[in-house]
């Protein structure tokens, strides 16, 4: 699986458990040390980062004897490198949404057609509920490449019966997910000669699916492991709760529109529903990051319903300095170019609440913002906020890495990060009376989203077990 949150090792899992440092290390250099002794020196060149990882993980499955490779595709899926397996037992196309353009396309049927890059020659294929044309695409997709495709059953065909199935994820599109993993572990179990869970009726390759909705796939009644592994599913950095004190992080990956408009519906379920502290006042605070070609105007703009106190940018970087933290360093990404993205994200919603003025009673008004500060060179602290009247509800905060934002949000009352820098760093008025309000505040309320790589920085200082 991609990416990574914190350590590389997590991409290579065997029985879930990311494989040992001695392990990765093992593999690694036999396969660099392979193909560096067998590569054409007419093409001297190594296989890039995530296609050498993709070899390296096949390598480290067959060696070590796996039964089950669970393989995800990097980007896209017909020119994927993980698209090298001929026959899978199954694939499985969960929900799409719109990313990766300059790669995939800027159209969800120009993205759906690369997904179905994935279906091969009667190996059966599962999708969930999708738009009408993209799943077109995907039936044309299939029928092109004479593969049984089929939509999974709601996750309510599977209650009937018997009580509401518990999630180990939180979120609603959580159930399409599951839904998807129940057809892919079915298909998986009747191949190993397991009955009891109902037939897929055949589609012939002849079949002319074109015009005629895609087949679903009949619920079963579920086994008493497939039950507990629903409930007991665990997925570091999507919909996660971490509670240090007064201060709760709210963690979740999404990147795209779809999922950040997923991200909102559970964090107001989650934090925002949540009674007022009896004792004190809540500040609800923003941390955001987006990379790559992602409409960033307009992931803010989804958020911007979430009444956010404080947003606050800053590039993936978990440090200024990334010499210590090789798996978490991005090449192809400058501090500089980073930053740059971050003020743009503080411009954007600056605009975005300007406009939201008039139109929200929740809002203040007036509320004026007017140009940037200049970094001041104060002891190599950096930190941008556009002038405000008054700082709550309106501040954009800019910081140059993560460790430098997480702790003047937790302002020392978390037990896991250190108090934020007391020189020069909150020099501006809106920075200070905020380091003021966190403080004082009952309950901190944080939600950390735009990019998995940012909620993997984040989780890195929040949880150092995990770097273990």
């Amino acid at each position: 699986s991609s990416p990574h949150l914190v350590q590389v090792r997590e991409r290579i899992r065997i029985n879930g458990q990311p494989i040992s440092k001695d392990l990765f290390n093992k593999y690694f250099w036999l396969v660099y040390n392979r193909l560096e002794e067998t590569k054409d020196p007419a093409h001297a060149s190594m296989p890039a980062y995530f296609r050498f990882l993709t070899i390296m993980a096949f390598h480290v499955f067959l060696q070590e004897k796996v039964d089950l490779a669970v393989v995800e595709v990097g980007i896209g899926g017909t020119y994927d490198c993980t698209n090298i397996i001929r026959t899978p037992v199954v694939c499985g196309v969960s929900s799409l949404g719109i990313d990766h353009t300059s790669i995939l396309g800027d159209t969800m049927e120009k993205i759906a057609w690369q997904k179905g890059g994935i279906f091969k020659p009667g190996v059966p294929a599962f999708t969930v509920a999708q738009p009408e044309r993209p799943l077109e695409v995907l039936r044309e997709r299939a029928q092109e490449r004479k593969c049984p495709l089929y939509l999974c059953p709601e996750l309510d065909d599977f209650e009937e019966g018997c009580r509401a199935l518990e999630l180990g994820l939180a979120g609603a599109h959580q159930r399409s997910n599951a839904a998807l993993a129940l057809q892919l572990a079915r298909t998986w179990l009747q191949r190993r000669g397991c009955q009891g869970f109902g037939e897929l009726k055949e589609v012939p390759p002849s079949t002319e699916l074109l015009g005629r909705p895609v087949p679903v796939a009949p619920a079963f009644r579920l086994t008493g492991a497939m039950i507990q592994g629903l409930r007991d599913t665990e997925w570091l950095g999507r919909t996660q709760v971490l509670s240090h004190g007064p201060v709760t992080w709210y963690l979740d990956g999404a990147h795209t529109t779809s999922s950040i408009q997923a991200c909102v519906r559970w964090f107001r379920q989650a934090a925002l529903n949540q009674d007022k502290p009896h004792d004190g006042s809540e500040v609800r605070v923003l941390l955001f990051n987006a990379t790559g070609d992602r409409d960033t105007a307009a992931l803010l703009k989804l958020l911007v319903p979430c009444h956010f106190d404080y947003a606050v940018f800053c590039p993936n970087f978990t440090e200024v300095s990334v010499a210590n933290n090789a798996d978490q360093q991005n090449f192809n990404v400058t501090l500089e170019n980073a930053l740059t993205r971050c003020l743009e994200n503080q411009r954007t919603w600056t605009r975005l609440l300007e406009e939201k003025v008039g139109q929200d009673p929740w809002l203040p008004s007036p509320l004026r913002v007017g140009g940037l500060l200049q970094p001041a060179p104060t002891r190599g602290s950096l930190l941008l906020v556009p002038p405000a009247p008054r700082p709550l509800n309106s501040p954009a905060l800019v910081f140059p890495c993560l460790a430098q934002a997480l702790r003047w949000v937790a302002q020392g009352r978390d037990p896991q990060l250190g108090a934020p820098a007391a020189s020069g760093a909150h020099a501006h008025p809106a920075a200070s009376s905020g380091a003021v309000l966190l403080r004082e505040a009952a309950a901190v309320r944080v939600l950390v989203t735009g990019s998995l790589h940012l909620v993997g920085g984040a989780l890195r200082l929040l949880d150092p077990a995990l770097s273990q």
